[in-house]
């Protein structure tokens, strides 16, 4: 079992930046491949970025690209997403997510663990 707990969602004015950090418990997942994903308001849930194991391997959804940067530091069991030029259609819940088997995807369905989400909310 691995549990993932975000944190560092909060209120940004849109131009702004945040930082989310997405933190895994009960086993390492430095194996695995991590992704983010958002659900914003009567919307269904979208991917946003995944890494690779090692970190080498990222991908980015359009609406995110040159924006939004994934990281992670696997001596932490930890991944990160950074943020910046937020604008108001960024407003969402965001998610991690650990896929257990295979590579990189976009899909949520192919994810086996999901964190609670942390809302962040960006003002105009």
């Amino acid at each position: 079992q691995v549990q993932l707990v975000e944190s560092g969602g909060g209120l940004v004015q849109a131009g702004g930046s945040v930082r989310l950090s997405c933190a895994a418990s009960g086993r390492t997942v430095s194996n695995y491949a991590m992704g983010w994903f958002r659900q914003a308001p009567g919307k269904e849930r979208e991917f946003v970025a995944v890494i690779s194991w090692r970190g080498i391997s990222t991908y980015y959804a359009d609406p995110v690209k040159g924006r939004f940067t994934i990281s992670r530091d696997n001596a932490k069991n930890t991944v990160y997403l950074e943020m910046n030029s937020l604008k108001p259609e960024d407003t969402a819940v965001y998610y991690c997510a650990v896929r257990t088997s295979g590579g990189p995807s976009m899909r949520g369905l192919d994810y086996d663990y999901w964190g609670q989400g942390t809302q962040v909310t960006v003002s105009s």
